[in-house]
């Protein structure tokens, strides 16, 4: 059982190790049917404000949703009318980031702080036009968008933050229910941790003296509880508020802090794999618990003193999923979010002691030799993001290389080479345990071989196409439009043929419609399927007003995307297809086009 628990918790590590957590690569076998929903708006994806505005200089704010990133090359700033004079927008450094059609860029996740100089001799009030562009993880990227903010050399930092702010004009905010959600339920995930799940009795007792059950014991146990997660809230408050201004999520970027960082989380793991036990300094853990033996239990004053106590005692535990929790907060910006999230983490954590304390302890499973297991699950979790984090400054092949290592050595674990008779259950472990060691061999060889993709580690490079192979021949068959009068005429065309006919939207700016264009469209098997239609592709490089109503027509946020049309002109929208696909599942989504036209 402990076996095949490891083995569920690694399957669970692995897609985030292997798109190494932050990666901002497409993956090139992403393919949805009409999956537009996936996407969201680009003022939603990417939300600019207006921080401060003093007769010195400008600071703007872009917070890119997790998902997203922005081209550092691609912002523009200018003040309206002209001859009002800005600075050199000073931004920081960004992500290098490596394309194979655009060479070195830089790109930017999570906050952007941006300053603008201005003139202090030049206070009028003016219009600034900004220019940015973006692109989501699974391959969509956008065309350039420019918001306007008014600007007057009056206006506070205060006002100038909540008057500018499109994000505070539309109402959205920086947390959800979905994500309260899901911190509740990993702070209930937490309590079954080694060192948490057996403080419960001991906790209920101290906490309740005797008073078990009924409405007293469900006040005490909530009035430990609440000021528990209070704790946990003020600290998630501090990172919303500070760590924005910190801009972790952007430094997080550089070899200096990423290393760092991943050795932090390997020693986590060394932790939990009890090479040595971590707690809080003896001087610092001795004095909280005079003060937990001071207390007196069984009453409310009693039990939330104990509450913030033990809030302090605990932390160590869940050290390292903690951690993670404050990344991702700080990444936000938002204090009152960070808040939030954070006490959801402490009442989850709480909710099995209140079941305890009102009388449904048989409900909760027992400590015992699994909770060792479940450790030693949560090492490998660690391991995994560390190679995730190391994966953003170490080459393709090496990380490959540490992934086949992770899951040689999870696979051993499991008992691959233990050649003695088990149990049925022990059997299937070890068979799962031989997987993983033939998919580290993968891993491995791959990484020799120039691999990179952990996905398809022994995937072999795209052969190279002749001048008379029929993938070269189809290139010349596609007709280019760039306004929506000559893609009107190419549908009427193809309507009055009866022809079906497939749009490709197409933008130079766009990456993933470079891969399209070379590893999809160009695949000999989707090239025959192909036979028989008009091929359009639509060219949306200028992102001019007319090009952007037509996106807006066909409910599109921008390229890449691919359209089928029937015989009758109409398209079959359930086979559109948005982001990147590979050419297999391209090749299949044209079968099904071809049955409904």
């Amino acid at each position: 059982m402990r076996r095949l628990l490891c083995l569920m918790l690694f399957v669970l590590a692995l897609p985030a190790t292997a798109a190494g957590l932050l990666d901002s690569r497409p993956s090139s076998t992403l393919g949805s049917i009409n999956n537009s929903a996936d996407f969201l708006p680009v003022r939603e994806a990417f939300q600019l404000s207006l921080l401060q505005s003093t007769p010195q200089s400008i600071k703007l704010r872009f917070v890119a949703t997790e998902g997203y990133y922005l081209y550092r090359h691609r912002f523009q700033f200018r003040a309206e009318p002209a001859e009002i004079a800005l600075g050199a927008a000073q931004l920081p450094k960004g992500e290098q980031k490596h394309d194979e059609f655009f060479g070195d860029v830089e790109v930017y996740h999570g906050i952007v702080d941006v300053e603008l100089p201005r003139s202090a001799t030049d206070q009028r009030a003016f219009t600034l036009a900004v220019t940015y562009q973006g692109c989501a993880d699974k391959g969509l990227c956008y065309p350039p968008e420019t918001e306007r903010l008014q600007i007057d050399g009056a206006v506070s930092s205060a006002n100038a933050s909540s008057a500018g702010n499109p994000a505070t004009d539309n109402g959205k905010t920086g947390w959800s229910w979905r994500e309260l959600a899901l911190f509740f339920l990993a702070g209930i995930g937490l309590t079954f941790t080694p060192c948490v799940l057996p403080m419960l009795p001991i906790l209920s007792g101290v906490v309740l003296k005797g008073q078990v059950g009924g409405w007293r014991g469900f006040n005490l146990s909530l009035a430990y509880v609440l000021p528990m997660a209070a704790c946990f809230a003020l600290l998630g408050a501090l990172m919303g508020l500070f760590g924005a201004q910190l801009n972790l999520q952007a430094r997080l970027q550089s070899a200096w802090v990423l290393v760092p960082f991943a050795l932090f989380f390997a020693v986590f793991a060394l932790a939990m794999f009890d090479v040595f036990e971590l707690k809080l300094p003896r001087f610092i853990s001795q004095r909280l618990e005079r003060i937990a033996g001071r207390t007196e239990g069984g009453s409310l004053w009693g039990a939330a003193v104990l509450g913030v106590v033990s809030s302090l005692l605990v932390s160590p535990c869940v050290s390292a999923p903690l951690a993670g929790a404050l990344l991702y907060i700080s990444a936000s910006g938002d204090a009152l979010g960070g808040a939030l999230k954070l006490f959801a983490l402490g009442l989850g954590m709480g909710a099995p002691l209140l079941l305890v304390t009102t009388g449904g302890a048989a409900w909760l499973p027992k400590s015992g030799p699994w909770l060792v297991y479940v450790k030693n699950a949560i090492g490998v979790l660690l391991l995994g993001l560390a190679i995730g984090l190391l994966s953003r400054v170490l080459p393709g092949q090496v990380s490959l290389l540490l992934i086949g290592a992770l899951a040689a050595g999870v696979g051993l674990f499991l008992g691959a080479l233990e050649f003695v008779y088990k149990a049925p259950r022990a059997r299937l472990a070890q068979l799962c345990g031989l997987f993983l060691l033939v998919y580290a061999l993968a891993c491995w060889y791959g990484a020799f071989s120039g691999q990179t993709d952990p996905f398809s580690p022994l995937a072999r490079p795209p052969v190279a196409t002749t001048s008379n192979s029929p993938e070269k021949a189809s290139a010349g068959q596609w007709q280019t439009v760039t306004t929506p009068g000559e893609l009107d005429q190419a549908l009427a065309d193809a309507r009055n043929a009866g022809a079906p006919l497939l749009l490709d939207w197409y933008a130079d700016w766009c990456i993933s419609c470079k891969v399209i264009e070379r590893e999809v469209l160009n695949d000999s098997q989707v090239v025959e399927r192909l036979r028989g239609y008009r091929l359009v592709r639509f060219d949306i490089t200028a992102s001019n007003r007319e090009q952007r109503t037509l996106l807006d027509r066909y409910q599109l946020f921008g390229p890449p995307a691919l359209m089928f049309f029937g015989k009758d002109g109409v398209e079959r929208a359930d086979v559109r297809v948005v982001g990147e696909i590979s050419a297999a599942d391209f090749a299949e989504r044209i079968t099904a086009a071809n049955d409904r036209i």
